[in-house]
């Protein structure tokens, strides 16, 4: 068995869907070639085509029919992005599709029980129809037989008495609209009825057998098939297979992504937040689908803006945990966007995803995650915004001796548990430190501290501990530091420690 995903007007709904407008979705449009010296339609959507709008009118015409009728030109990246997508949604049916025209994807459904043809096909038009693609499936034994009922084909059956030789689910949805998933059961009955231009008949051909009285594919396989070879030769032969059908045939496979990308160059230079956001969740929506489709998440996100005075603005974001869900990765380029101003108007946007396989762990008995990592990064990256990426993350010791050398790194998304005690006891009291230390004046007698003063802390000093003199990276001129330090009794009670930097004495705390 087969299914045919189909996009009618393809080209046209390729470019709607790129457009960031608030006009209704059934607004009449129409697409205008623009590569001839008379502009003519290419393709209408269904509104257009109720106006009296048809393929062949020249502008002034169709604008006559329709006044409000929305002009359109065709867009190569639109159409490379719809096709995209129409084939991420194929791929979640079966890994066997082919790319078999614009707007027309085969799937072979071999493999898969005949209870689930119709419910994954349905899900597949579901999943085109968020991405703004409006779609009709067809099941069938041949590839042409699936495409003829995904084309429409339950206009002309509708329009013979009722008769229907779709599957019995599908004959009550939709009273008077397409159903998302026609399965042809009956496949002589279904033929009978559908009109001889579905096959694609040449001129003379249509014409010499309206002359004989052939109205429908079952008018004309009713005639034997050797007299048509006869009279008409091979181009007979290949009609009236179509007619019947066509036979069943090896599909040429089309390889999932290897890598997940989109790219769209805007005709018109972006200036304002909403039309970015717009195109790039119809990027993220797509290649959601296809991680889904491949199983994958994506671990890291980067997203590239060619600027009109030929300077780009480049950025990539990690994760903190891979994620294939749409919502989270638009929230990531969100949230960075929303604070960014740049120098030019925008005229192209890439992004890129790096795919992953999805994170299995189980966590120790006494570790503790992140209830929702990704919210948790998104506010830090609203944090970051305000007051500066470099102010904000988990401070960590660096690797030397300086007071307070610390560093800021992002937070972990899992949090280890406690350490365990210490196996010796603290041989020395606490030192509770002052932050930031308290500057102090000092009486000195022959070069030795002997009275303190600071705002909070003032006496006698009755003892203290012999000069620790201690430096570091002195290799480094900016980076090169020293400092005296004095362990200090007061008469009156108290235990500090004397700090003396850069000719500045501080108190820097006090002994528990």
């Amino acid at each position: 068995m087969f299914a045919v995903l189909h996009i009618a007007d393809f080209a046209l709904h390729a470019v709607l869907r790129t457009e960031h407008d608030p006009r209704p979705a059934e607004t009449p449009a129409a697409l205008f070639s623009r590569d001839q010296k008379k502009s003519t339609v290419l393709a209408i959507n269904r509104a257009a085509r109720a106006m009296g709008v048809e393929p062949g009118m020249t502008a002034p015409q169709a604008v006559a029919r329709c006044p409000h009728l929305l002009i359109r030109a065709p867009c190569p990246a639109a159409g490379r992005e719809a096709g995209a997508a129409l084939l991420a949604a194929g791929f979640t049916v079966s890994p066997s599709i082919e790319d078999t025209a614009a707007g027309v994807c085969t799937i072979d459904l071999k493999g898969l029980e005949a209870a689930r043809f119709t419910p994954v096909c349905r899900a597949a038009w579901a999943e085109l129809a968020a991405l703004g693609l409006p779609a009709t499936a067809g099941i069938a034994s041949t590839p042409l037989l699936a495409l003829y009922a995904a084309r429409g084909a339950w206009e002309y059956i509708q329009a013979r008495d009722g008769a229907n030789a779709a599957a019995p689910e599908t004959q009550k949805e939709n009273a008077g609209l397409p159903p998302p998933v026609v399965h042809i059961t009956d496949r002589v009955q279904f033929l009978a009825q559908l009109p001889l231009a579905a096959a694609d008949p040449s001129p003379e051909f249509a014409a010499v057998f309206h002359h004989w009285g052939l109205r429908t594919l079952g008018d004309l396989t009713a005639l034997p098939r050797d007299e048509i070879v006869r009279r008409f030769g091979s181009e007979g032969l290949q009609l009236w297979q179509r007619a019947a059908g066509g036979d069943t045939r090896p599909l040429r496979h089309v390889t999932p992504p290897q890598t997940f990308s989109a790219r769209m160059e805007f005709e018109q230079p972006v200036e304002t937040l909403e039309p970015l956001l717009f195109i790039l969740r119809r990027f993220i929506d797509r290649l959601a689908l296809e991680l889904r489709a491949s199983q994958h998440v994506a671990a890291e996100l980067h997203l590239t803006l060619a600027l009109e005075d030929e300077t780009q603005h480049a950025r990539s974001f990690r994760l903190p945990e891979p994620t294939g869900d749409a919502e989270i990765l638009f929230r990531t380029l969100h949230t960075h966007l929303e604070s960014l101003t740049t120098a030019a108007s925008i005229v192209a946007v890439t992004l890129h995803l790096t795919p992953a396989r999805p994170l299995v762990r189980q966590q120790g008995l006494f570790e503790t995650g992140l209830r929702d990592p990704h919210g948790f990064a998104e506010t830090l990256a609203r944090v970051s915004a305000l007051v500066g990426a470099e102010r904000v993350g988990t401070p960590q010791l660096e690797d030397t001796h300086r007071p307070d050398a610390v560093k800021l790194i992002p937070p972990p998304a899992v949090i280890p548990s406690p350490a365990d005690a210490p196996v010796h006891p603290p041989l020395a009291p606490a030192l509770r430190r002052f932050r930031p230390p308290l500057p102090a004046r000092l009486e000195l007698t022959d070069g030795q501290p002997t009275y303190v003063w600071t705002e909070y802390i003032r006496g006698e000093i009755s003892a203290e501990s012999p000069n620790y003199l201690n430096d570091g990276e002195w290799w480094q001129q900016e980076r090169a530091w020293q400092r005296s330090e004095w362990d200090i009794a007061l008469a009156e009670g108290g235990l500090y420690r004397l700090l003396l930097v850069d000719n500045a004495w501080f108190i820097e705390g006090e002994y528990d």
